[in-house]
């Protein structure tokens, strides 16, 4: 039965504890620990973390007690491949084939020694003792197929390849596989016809693609293997691969086959099933066939990418980075190995090392919109959102149609508008969004929150916020937009429905428990209002919320206007501010000349204009007289005096 692959932070401690202990424990001579038990104990333990070359050691010195054992050999030999130690997997996969010569991973690595070494005629027989599962039986089949193919008996691996029987997953590799033999053995038309069936099974698949797009041209068809490449990656692709072939076939140079050898055909086969293998039961088993694919082919720089990608998923990000990092730099890939060097640094929290490498992607070329892209989505979640909307922008231009960027750009530049207080130009990009994608709910949500929470447009908003949380009704966030519109219109009952649902579904949300105790305080529920904004408090909530929660628990909302309906504004003339000091209502439609009023904790110019004009929607008259010192009407901070002028006055 295969380990655990996730633990609990407790748990995984642990385990990395004991197996410390007992490395030290066996570094000193304790004999306690150089039992068959000690040492299986620690190998298991750092497995179970991942330590694999911890978990190497002390299983090898278990097998040392037990060489008899083959569930322990097993392991072993697996995770020395998946560690890249190939020869040392050589030689357990003998120890191993003598124990069970059925074993597969053992036959496989025999395999792939013997051809290496060139020693085609052993493979079929290694191979045909190999007990029957899926993986295992199409892995012998095809590394068969290609022993027969450099042989040079096309048909009987031809043959060999159709008696394969499997699961559905079997046809694309079978098709894929023979199409790369019969266009090496110059056989175009039937190349043709099995690498067509591969490709209109997978449009999606690099390899696929480029097999598809290679044979085509080789074969004078150059039309459909630039349209091929084209629908794949547009007419400038990025993927180096994908515009490397391109380029080729574009000046009129005839490409190469994919694998025109027995050991080139056995590593693109093992880079093939090692991607598709998955990580469910950890990545060793999908690292061990792409270490064996570069054993085989060490400039396939597409096997060390995939096993970094592998590693990464995992979320083993520092060994992710080792495969990453070992690209050359002259190598094309290298620009994918930055990219993904800076995703890992950034999971790792090292955000400025992360934009160091993405960024050198960008400079060296301007037009990489995924480039760009990724190091906008870096300066975003370390909240440098000027510089992640300048890189968005960076992006954007490098399209001739903007348009082709799809709504996610758009709505991140949005984001990093808005939290860069550039409202306007946060509201187009999310309009352009929606223009992209109008049912896409988390624009949706995002523009109808910010205009709620400006008071601005609430009707419209609420209708956006009702789409939003139809397309994601289990969605807290969204939720939480709806009950917030209901609030700022007044509406509380509705409010208090919609915030309660919410909270059940993102119990531990600041905002979402501050929201709450509005609602709840406003329909005469204080005790549970107080309550809530207790729960915020103790959320850590982001500094510029904290002291406004702080106010509402020492003073309520009793001091502050009720929320308002654009369409019947409420009037409080003659209301309190929090700080006690009274503030004569200004009638609208007075001619009054400017005041001052001093902003305090909790206030907006919503609120302020509902005290000093009776209507809170008459608040874009303070912002326009104090565009000098305020940057976004949505945020004023207490102790800022702010010109107040009349009604009327422009």
């Amino acid at each position: 039965m295969p380990f655990p692959r996730r633990l609990s932070a407790t748990a995984a401690l642990a385990a990395g504890l004991i197996a410390a202990t007992m490395q030290a424990n066996a570094a000193t001579g304790n004999g306690e620990f150089n039992t068959f038990a000690g040492n299986y104990l620690a190998g298991r333990s750092a497995d179970l973390v991942s330590d694999i070359d911890a978990a190497v050691t002390f299983y090898g010195n278990a097998l040392d007690v037990d060489p008899d054992n083959p569930g322990l050999a097993e392991r072993l030999l697996l995770l020395s491949l998946a560690n890249g130690d190939i020869e040392r997997g050589f030689e357990l996969s003998e120890e191993l084939a003598a124990l069970d010569s059925t074993n597969p991973i053992a036959a496989l690595a025999l395999a792939v020694r013997a051809v290496k070494q060139g020693n085609l005629d052993t493979v079929e027989e290694d191979l045909s003792r190999v007990a029957p599962a899926p993986l295992a039986t199409l892995s012998a089949g095809l590394i068969t197929a290609w022993a027969a193919f450099g042989q040079g008996e096309l048909e009987h691996a031809l043959a060999t390849i159709d008696a394969l029987e499997g699961p559905n997953w079997y046809d694309i590799f079978k098709a894929y596989i023979s199409a790369l033999m019969l266009d090496a053995a110059g056989r175009t038309a039937d190349a043709i016809e099995a690498i067509s069936k591969a490709y209109e099974t997978d449009t999606a698949a690099l390899k696929i693609v480029d097999g598809y797009a290679r044979i085509l041209a080789r074969a004078g068809r150059t039309d459909e293997a630039i349209k091929a490449l084209t629908d794949f990656g547009g007419e400038a692709p990025l993927h180096p691969i994908i515009k490397a072939l391109k380029t080729q076939i574009e000046s009129g140079e005839m490409p190469p086959p994919t694998a025109g050898t027995a050991k080139e055909g056995v590593a693109e086969t093992l880079y093939g099933l090692g991607t598709a293998i998955g990580t469910e039961e950890g990545p060793e088993l999908s690292a061990a066939y792409l270490q064996l694919s570069t054993y085989l082919d060490a400039e396939s720089h597409l096997a060390t990418m995939a096993l970094g990608d592998l590693f990464q998923e995992a979320e083993r990000c520092d060994e992710a980075i080792a495969f990453y990092d070992s690209v050359p730099e002259s190598a094309p890939l290298r620009r994918n190995a930055d990219i993904q060097i800076g995703r890992c640094l950034d999971t790792l929290g090292r955000p400025d090392d992360a934009i160091q490498s993405i960024a050198k992607v960008v400079d060296a070329n301007p037009s990489d919109f995924e480039a760009a892209v990724e190091l906008g989505n870096v300066f975003r979640g370390d909240s440098r959102f000027a510089e992640a909307a300048e890189a968005y922008s960076r992006g954007i231009a490098a399209l001739d149609d903007p348009a082709a960027a799809g709504w996610t750009i758009f709505y991140f530049r949005g984001v990093a508008y808005e939290r860069s207080k550039r409202w306007d130009d946060a509201e187009a990009d999310f309009r352009q969004a929606l223009e992209l994608s109008p049912k896409q709910p988390h624009v949706l949500n995002y523009l109808g929150y910010s205009w709620v929470d400006m008071g601005l447009h609430l009707e419209e908003a609420l209708d956006m916020i009702k789409t939003a949380v139809e397309l994601r009704p289990n969605d807290g966030y969204i939720v939480d937009s709806l009950g917030w519109a209901y609030y700022r219109l007044a509406r509380y009952d509705e409010a208090v429905t919609e915030l309660e649902r919410a909270i059940e579904l993102k119990p531990e949300d600041p905002t979402i428990n501050d929201h709450l105790g509005d609602a709840y305080w406003r329909v005469g529920r204080k005790r549970e209002a107080l309550f809530q904004w207790t729960h915020a408090r103790d959320l850590d909530p982001d500094a510029d919320q904290l002291p406004k929660i702080l106010t509402k628990l020492e003073h309520g909302l009793d001091g502050q206007p009720e929320a308002t309906n654009e369409e019947e504004p409420a009037e409080e003339a003659g209301a309190s501010d929090e700080a006690g000091v009274e503030i004569s209502a200004v009638n609208p439609e007075s001619e009054a000349g400017p005041t001052s009023v001093m902003v305090e904790p909790g206030d907006s110019l919503w609120s302020i204009a509902d005290r000093v004009y009776g209507s809170a929607t008459l608040y874009l008259r303070i912002y326009e007289a104090n565009r000098d010192r305020i940057s976004n009407p949505d945020l004023i901070f207490p102790g800022t005096t702010l010109n107040v002028p009349a009604a009327t006055e422009n």
